[in-house]
Parts: C-alpha cells; structure tokens; sequence
C-alpha cells in the first residue's frame, strides 16, 4: 500500500500537467533545432549561389567544400556533395528576407524541403505544397503523396450543393472536406470491382484511405447499421472529422453518376444527422464516389437534395497503367477464345 505521504489526492492531476509540460517544452525545442538546422542550410546555399557564375565554382570544388565541411565538422551530417547542391537550390528556390523564420517551409524537415525540389519546378505550386504541409504536420510520405496524385487540383473540387445547405462559413469548411477525383490507386483494384471490394480494400487499407481522405478524419465504421421503424439501413462508411465536429457518410458506387444516387446519399446524410450528431457538431455531409459523372446531371440533382453532399469521382489505377492493361478481349484471343 502506498503511504499517504507519497500520494497526495493531486498527485496524478500534477503528474499529467508536468508531463504535458515536457512533451510541450521538448516539441518547441526540437522545432527550434529544425529552424537552426534550415536556417544554416539556406546560408549555405545562398553563399553557393552567389559564387556560381564563376567558373572558378565547378562541381568539383563543391564536392571538395563538401569533404573540407565534413573533415571540419565530422560529428555533423548533410555536408554531402549532393545535399550542398540541395541548399543552394534551396535558396535559389526561395530568396528569403529578415523574416526567413516566418515561412511556411522554414518549418518543414530538410528531407520535406528536398522532395519539393525533386518533384516541383513551379514555384507557386511549391509554395502550396509547402503550406499544406507545414499547417497538417505531413509525414514525407504523405506529401510525395500529395505531389504525386496532384491534391493542389483536386482539393475542394468536387461539386456540391453546400452553399445552398449550409450557411456560407459552413458550406466553405464543408467543402474543404472534399476532392475530385480520389487517387485510390494504392486499393490495387481495377474498374471491374464490385462495390463490395472497394469497400473491403478500403478498409483493409484504412491509413492510406485516411491520408487520401485528408487529415483529421476518423474512422467510424463500415456497413453501419440503422432501424428506422424496423426497416434496416446500412451507410456503406462512416467518418468523423475532428477538426471541423463533423459526420461525413461516404457511399460507394461502381458506375457512372445516376440522380437516384444523390437521394440515397441525402438520406443516409439526414439519417445520420437526426440519429448520431451531438448539439456541439457541425452539420453532417455525404461524400458520393462514383467512377464517372455528367457534370451537368449532377448539378441539376444536387440542385434538388436537400441534404449537404458532394459528388467525386474516384481513379483506381494511373490512366497509363490502366492504358497498358490487356482488354477483356485480348485475354479472351490469347486463352484461345472467340
């Protein structure tokens, strides 16, 4: 039994509230070592940058800077030949002022500020990148991610009746929520899956269906069931958003865009609405993924629901993997067939 001496009733409260302390003190530090470490980076590139137009400045005089700064400084990494050449892409790519601290990819590790260099060439885009990144803590691999499937083109793209749902400070978040199309290539599945396997792909790959989905969403579950008045509905998926205190019903479907689909949607949305959302949620939204729409039909059919949803499309393989796949009829030729 513990003493009463050594275990005060705010023992645990205090505990909590100094280890929140350190966890808090230690993040602002290793922040602050990461804004150090790309801070001298930077410099170090922009002196190469300035010394470039001399033919005095070849590559082999880097690479020799490079095993000078490394004999100097051995206990330090990244005085490589090719990460000298990184910085002063670097500062080329990015001419800071004073205020070098204040950018958005001043904050991201140098292995997120290579891969921006690497994938990007136009520096807007790069800037974007950059933000995103540095707003929602992306991991390396979710902003190669990102790069690779193009999100600046696709977020918040997907058409919607949430203006006319939602009240305008609303119906701007609610459409954040939203991409078009959805790069679910990493599923491995082709257009002649059933609706029942996107969704067990999905799940089974939950965390890449999350990062695709896009930071604070939450996985609620699947096939998720409803009585209403002894008939059964089941809502294909079923997603909190953390951020914004919201429910997003996600509904799969394997074909072309069809109106009945934004109906069903719209009552699953209110469903769910009326069933699961709290007094402190927003309002709850549905996301339609279909594998092809007519823009115009979806704009009359969702001019017509009186539930918030959106309609995506969704991209299971790369267009050029999906061109080099043999058609039904050439493994019907090959097998023999007619």
């Amino acid at each position: 039994m513990t003493a009463p001496e050594l275990n005060p009733s705010d023992y645990a409260a205090t505990l909590a509230e100094l280890k929140s302390e350190v966890r808090a003190a230690r993040f602002t530090a290793q922040r602050q070592v990461n804004l150090e470490v790309i801070r001298l980076y930077w410099r170090i590139g922009r002196s190469l940058s300035a010394r470039a137009s001399s033919a005095a400045w070849g590559s082999k005089v880097v690479t020799r800077l490079a095993d000078d700064l490394r004999a100097e400084f051995p206990d330090m990494r990244g005085f490589s030949g090719r990460n000298l050449r990184y910085m002063r892409a670097f500062a080329d790519a990015w001419p800071f002022d004073s205020e070098f601290g204040q950018e958005p990819v001043a904050q991201l590790p140098w292995g997120h500020i290579t891969v921006l260099l690497d994938r990007l060439h136009d520096q807007p885009t790069r800037d974007w990148y950059a933000r995103e990144a540095a707003a929602h803590g992306w991991s390396r691999n979710v902003l190669d991610h990102h790069i690779r499937t193009s999100a600046h083109e696709r977020l918040a793209a997907a058409p919607s009746n949430f203006r006319t749902t939602l009240t305008s400070t609303d119906s701007d978040l609610a459409q954040q929520l939203t991409k078009d199309p959805y790069v679910l290539d990493f599923l491995a599945l082709d257009g002649s899956s059933k609706e029942r396997d996107l969704e067990d792909a999905m799940v089974n790959r939950i965390i890449a269906t999350l990062r695709e989905l896009e930071t604070g969403f939450s996985f609620v579950g699947r096939q998720v069931h409803f009585d209403v008045d002894g008939d059964d509905f089941y809502v294909d998926l079923l997603f909190f958003h953390v951020v914004q205190l919201r429910y997003v019903v996600v509904e799969l479907k394997t074909g072309k865009f069809e109106p009945a689909f934004a109906g069903q949607l719209g009552f699953y949305v209110a469903l769910v609405d009326d069933v699961l959302r709290l007094p402190q949620h927003a309002n709850t939204v549905g996301i339609l993924l279909v594998t092809g729409k007519n823009d115009a039909v979806v704009r009359y059919s969702l001019g017509g629901a009186g539930a918030p949803v959106a309609v995506s499309s969704y991209e299971l393989l790369p267009p050029d993997v999906q061109a080099s796949l043999p058609s039904e009829g050439d493994i019907t030729r090959a097998l023999g067939g007619a």
